[in-house]
């Protein structure tokens, strides 16, 4: 089939006349009758299907679990092969003898016979895709037998195999050398969507694993992971290579439409070749012979499967209301289409007519609707959305809401408007019908912000509210939320703000630049002699506030409101007493996700070398003026955070306060991870003790920074004096070494790679941007110099002392370590913990910690312990204290 020219709308034609979809009847005429072949742009003639790597993953995890099973549970797996030999050592002789004989014979002729079918038919693709599934299946085989034999647990071992009836000093094969290739074989090429061929494959695949089984030559868990293994490597092939796209092409269309009684005459794609990645469905303008044209949307399993991954994720994370199946059957998603069709039209909404429906084959369908024409909603210039084409557009919206029909995905590309004005509303395939209360304010909050984007907040709410009353519009709000949002508006968002943030920087930088230069014409307009004399220090602060209040003002008169905010406003200014907390959407918060895990890890890595400890003598035995000695230490700590902090603010804040909000940072660590949590509270903290939001924000941004290069330096500094102090020349240590050529190798990777050397940079620059102005003010100021350095040393010397004492206090002179090695150690936990996604870094710092001091020579039965005492005087015992601070701050409005 020829690739015909493009359509001049940008449909891509299948006809070398195909009309335009808003051709004249006279025009029309002219059109010749005979079918002319065309087809739209080649297809890739391999797709990797997001079926096939879950496949993949299960498969993966079913072996895993296989192995685990077989490992520790040797008790189970024993009677399991004993009740089957007993079962099975009842079987004739001669019935055992003829199904090996016929499963032998049978196993091999079989796919042979269907790839000679294959290829008669022209689909060598598929016998090639086997035959490589095939060769890596005898691989993993070949490597699974090794490892059994050599490296596997005895459990494993005995579950996989067992003495050889032929000969008692040999084993049987853990994995069948010749079944797990076919098996990966019959998958690879397809074999399960054709039922014939498949039966009879099964059955001579469970007649050769009987007869291996009643002999004696393999063992249940065997031919499990044989079967698993033919499997899994089946899909991973599949998934690494592509399957063969059977994607249908426009003769397959014209050839459906034929079917189902339509004469067509040409058909021309109505998008460009990106549709094909979209879940929407390739779209058609068909052209009939004797009778309007056609709108045919055709949907196959490729194009039904776009989009997996993040409506899997989204059905995890979002509470089921608000979410749709991640992964339809083609029957599904035909039924459903047609019957929102029908749906919409009969609550009296303008929506596609469906007329006609049908399968092209096995993987795709189609489905046929009247010729509706129009342009979408958001190509529409700004002067062509009037007022009266928003209310039609709310008018159709409230069609379906008056029958409980929910559209959920009210973005602009799905509403068409034609050339009298008429709004329709499309792509109603992911809707519902029977929605809920919560659903159909989704589709008001959608709607309002697609409207937003276009004409702004003001206008959008006005006419959501003169159609739908301000109470049906106020009671979206709690719904307005980027979550609740289309993937496309979401997007639209997120490129505005970061324009908006753009805007912000530009006109900082041009108000620094004007102060500037204000500042040198008034230099250059003092005609007074130049005298040698030492700079007034009144002077200079002078020039450096106006600066800055030059900048605040600049900054102040650039901020703009993001929409969604804009629309909370306008309808705030309708119905004031209207609700605004947003309503709890999500399931399970991805860093809520991640902190369990982090968390379960953690935990499983600290218990493990708490099993074994007997914590009864060893607290009988503890030291209790060590103990003493670490909570004085971990109390002393507050004071010097707080000094840390206010080094790095210039302004005037109350030291005894500032105690008390680092106090308070012990009862925010619990319900944030520990490097968010306490960066907000500061944050906060400052801006209530007067001092400007972006200079606050700047100070504790220096005060991290500075904090970060503190940390490093005095890791690198006690790691090279834990690999010297035990040998008599000063050079480090193997192991320092190579953490220094690593992290060298990752920045060289880092600055060799542009866009993650892109990535930094822009990070990098939006930090320095706020950070290094601050800096620069403190240098000014010695006293306040001293002050930060001197708290982010006292305070790291306060966490290791308290470490130190918390292992004195389990132990003795024997076990002690230098401040050195526990220093390293701390250091180490600490930056994970700061990583960590869990509040505190609860799991990451405990294991961290315990590990650390087992591999500097400390006994785990004094590790464990000590960690624990040091944790609980460091993070847990001060959340009460932080708590009441906590109240007591916020009750004074500085908090």
């Amino acid at each position: 089939m020829k690739q015909q020219g493009v359509h001049p709308e940008g449909a891509e034609s299948t006809s070398d006349a195909a009309p335009r979809p808003d051709t004249t009847d006279e025009a029309r005429e002219e059109v010749h009758i005979d079918e002319v072949e065309g087809d739209e742009p080649l297809l890739p003639a391999r797709v990797h299907r997001p079926s096939d790597l879950m496949r993949l993953l299960v498969g993966v995890l079913a072996v895993a679990l296989l192995l685990g099973i077989a490992a520790f549970a040797h008790g189970t797996t024993s009677g399991l092969e004993q009740d089957i030999n007993k079962g099975t050592g009842q079987a004739p002789d001669l019935l055992i003898k003829i199904a090996g004989l016929a499963s032998s014979i049978a196993i091999l002729l079989v796919p042979v016979a269907f790839a000679i079918e294959r290829l008669i038919k022209r689909d060598g693709l598929r016998i090639a895709d086997g035959v490589l599934a095939a060769v890596l299946a005898h691989g993993v085989t070949l490597a699974t037998d090794l490892w059994v034999a050599k490296a596997a647990p005895g459990s494993i071992q005995e579950a996989l195999t067992q003495p050889s009836p032929g000969d008692i000093h040999a084993l049987t094969d853990p994995v069948h050398g010749y079944l797990a290739p076919v098996i990966a074989y019959m998958t690879a090429v397809g074999m399960s969507r054709r039922p014939r061929w498949r039966s009879v494959l099964w059955i001579v695949l469970l007649l050769d694993a009987f007869s291996m089984l009643v002999t004696g030559y393999t063992t249940p868990f065997s031919i499990i992971l044989t079967v698993l293994i033919g499997w899994t490597v089946a899909y991973g092939t599949l998934y690494a290579v592509g399957s063969p796209n059977v994607r249908p092409t426009g003769r397959t269309l014209m050839a459906g439409l034929r079917h189902v009684g339509f004469r067509p005459v040409s058909a021309a794609r109505e998008e460009g070749p990106e549709a094909a990645e979209s879940d929407r469905g390739r779209r058609y303008f068909v052209t009939l012979e004797d009778g309007p044209p056609l709108d045919v949307t055709v949907v196959d399993r490729e194009q039904q499967a776009q989009g997996f991954f993040y409506r899997a994720w989204r059905n995890l994370t979002l509470r089921g209301f608000a979410t749709r199946s991640s992964l339809q059957s083609l029957r599904q998603a035909l039924e459903q289409e047609a019957l929102l069709a029908y749906a919409a039209i009969a609550a009296g909404a303008n929506a596609p007519k469906l007329i006609a429906t049908s399968e092209l084959g096995p993987d795709a369908v189609m489905l046929v609707y009247e010729h509706t024409g129009g342009r979408t909603l958001d190509s529409l210039a700004d002067d062509e959305i009037t007022d009266d084409l928003l209310r039609n557009t709310w008018h159709q919206v409230q069609a379906l809401q008056s029958r409980r029909i929910a559209h959920r995905r009210l973005a602009g590309d799905a509403i068409l408007v034609d050339r009298s004005g008429a709004v329709i509303l499309t792509d109603l395939r992911g809707g519902e019908i029977a929605a809920g209360d919560l659903l159909l304010r989704m589709d008001v909050a959608q709607l309002v912000t697609t409207l937003g984007l276009l004409v702004g907040a003001e206008r959008a709410v006005a006419s959501a509210v003169g159609v739908l009353g301000p109470d049906a519009v106020a009671d979206c709000l709690p719904m307005l939320q980027p979550i609740a949002l289309t993937r496309s508006t979401r997007a639209t968002l997120r490129r505005l703000a970061r324009e908006r943030a753009q805007r912000e920087r530009e006109a900082v930088l041009e108000a620094s630049q004007q102060a500037k230069q204000a500042r040198l014409e008034a230099a250059g307009h003092d005609t007074a002699p130049v005298v040698l004399e030492k700079p007034d220090k009144k002077a200079v602060r002078a020039e450096a506030r106006a600066e800055k209040r030059a900048i605040d003002d600049a900054l102040e008169e650039a901020r703009e409101e993001d929409l969604l905010t804009q629309i909370r406003h306008e309808v705030l200014l309708i119905r004031p007493q209207a609700p605004v907390e947003p309503a709890r959407l999500e399931r399970v918060r991805p860093r809520t996700l991640m902190s369990f895990i982090a968390g379960a890890i953690g935990a499983y890595f600290l218990l493990t070398q708490l099993t074994h400890i007997e914590f009864g003598p060893l607290i009988a035995n503890a030291e209790w003026g060590w103990v003493a000695a670490a909570v004085l230490f971990s109390a002393v700590s507050y004071v010097a955070a707080a000094m840390a902090l206010l080094g790095f603010v210039p302004e005037r804040v109350p030291f005894p306060r500032t105690v008390a909000a680092q106090v308070a940072g012990s009862f925010v660590k619990i319900v944030a991870p520990a490097a968010v949590g306490g960066v907000a509270l500061n944050t906060r903290f400052l801006q209530r003790a007067g001092v400007r939001p972006g200079l606050a924000v700047a100070s504790v941004g220096a005060s991290q920074l500075f904090g970060l290069g503190c940390h490093i330096l005095m890791l690198l500094s006690f790691g090279y004096l834990t690999g010297t102090e035990k040998t008599p020349s000063l050079s480090p240590s193997r192991t320092v070494i190579a953490g220094l050529l690593t992290v060298a190798v990752l920045v060289l990777v880092v600055t060799s790679v542009p866009f993650l050397r892109k990535f930094v940079v822009t990070r990098v620059r939006s930090l320095f941007a706020g950070v290094v102005p601050r800096m620069l003010d403190v240098l000014q100021r010695p006293q306040k110099l001293v002050t930060g350095i001197g708290g982010m040393l006292l305070l790291t010397a306060c966490f290791v002392m308290c470490l130190d004492a918390s292992i004195r206090a389990f132990g003795d002179e024997s076990t002690s370590l230098s401040i050195a090695s526990v220093a390293v150690v701390f250091l180490a936990g600490n930056a994970l913990g700061s990583a960590a996604p869990t509040p505190g870094g609860v799991g990451a710092v405990e294991a961290t910690l315990t590990v650390g001091l087992i591999a500097v020579g400390l006994p785990k039965e004094v590790a464990a312990p000590a960690v624990l005492l040091f944790r609980l005087l460091t993070l847990w015992l001060p959340v009460l204290p932080g708590w009441l601070a906590f109240n007591h701050l916020t009750r004074k409005g500085a908090l």
